[in-house]
């Protein structure tokens, strides 16, 4: 662990989560910041708030409406359908969301002399979503170093994990029960297996079942 400062990204999802235990276990100080950009799933900022109380991190949410007026679709508007048709991005993905997020958690964690920020994108088991790539968040990281003239570092502790290895990852963090219960994924804003249908949950409930598995044929061989 390092004395240094880190902000943590925070949806209060299994991704942030888990990256925010991450965070908690190699940074002496840990701040979790939530957009709020008038997303369909609102209860992901009021389950954010819950974990970090929880877990004793500061934490704020900056609003983000802006973004709900220049990016309509599936995640910002209720009367949209969620929709995934072969060949194209998702209608979930905001665009330029990852964009901003980073950007304002380094203005943020400049003022508050953070120079770690933290991000649960993953390039392996993702949508498609451009800015979600890791050629986009090491550009970006440069952007940002020059812009504020910083020594940002842009971690993504999951970018090369599938959703099995992230539930692994967050196990060996000891937090896998945490994550389990406490977080939201569910675009309907259904907290822990959430509502089952929608695609981030299909996602998550894949990857448990796989690491489940993996988990008890590795205690099977160790009995």
């Amino acid at each position: 662990m390092t004395t240094e400062k880190a902000v943590v990204v925070f949806s209060g999802g299994q991704d942030s989560t888990t990256c925010l235990y991450w965070a908690m276990k190699r940074f002496g100080e840990v701040e979790a910041i939530t957009f709020d950009y008038g997303q369909r799933h609102k209860s992901e900022l009021e389950y954010a708030q819950r974990i970090a109380e929880k877990l004793n991190i500061p934490h704020r949410i900056l609003d983000m409406s802006l973004l709900n007026q220049l990016a309509p679709n599936a995640l910002t508007r209720e009367d949209i359908d969620i929709a995934h048709e072969e060949g194209q991005l998702p209608n979930t993905f905001v665009e330029g969301r990852n964009l901003l997020f980073f950007s304002f958690a380094a203005i943020y964690g400049k003022q508050i002399g953070a120079k770690h920020i933290v991000t649960g994108v993953c390039e392996t088991d993702f949508s498609g979503y451009p800015d979600c790539r890791d050629i986009f968040v090491k550009s970006l990281n440069v952007t940002l170093n020059l812009a504020m003239d910083y020594g940002f570092v842009l971690h993504t502790p999951l970018m090369w994990l599938n959703k099995a290895q992230t539930w692994r990852l967050a196990d060996e963090l000891g937090a896998f029960d945490f994550v389990r219960m406490e977080t939201v994924t569910c675009y309907n804003g259904l907290p822990g297996d959430g509502c089952g249908e929608c695609p981030s949950c299909k996602l998550r409930r894949a990857g448990l079942e796989s690491y489940l598995a993996e988990r008890q044929q590795e205690e099977g061989m160790n009995a």
